[in-house]
């Protein structure tokens, strides 16, 4: 009898040992579980942010040709500014009016 009623209480213990185990393994999982979503989400966040970088260096590369442009530009109205004067000079010199 009483070896019958040392087996059934090492049975309940082992059971309820066993059954701590299970909910144990049961948070360890769930956790885990978390931590990988949390992880998937901070990689996502992460590159967009490196996508939205990347769209600002392109329009500042753009806004430098617009300057670029423009220089250009200016440099040869300059130009052809110099060169109307001393086109009208010459004209000066020779003896103006053609007509």
């Amino acid at each position: 009898m009483e070896e019958k009623e040392e087996e059934e209480e090492k049975e309940k213990e082992e059971r309820r040992r066993s059954r701590g185990k299970c909910r144990q393994r049961r948070r360890r999982e769930g956790h885990e579980e978390e931590e990988e979503e949390e992880e998937k989400k901070k990689k996502k966040k992460k590159k967009k942010k490196k996508k939205k970088k990347k769209k600002k260096k392109k329009k500042k590369k753009k806004k430098k040709k617009k300057k670029k442009k423009k220089k250009k530009k200016k440099k040869k109205k300059k130009k052809k500014e110099k060169e109307k004067k001393r086109n009208y000079k010459i004209r000066q010199r020779r003896g103006g009016g053609g007509t």
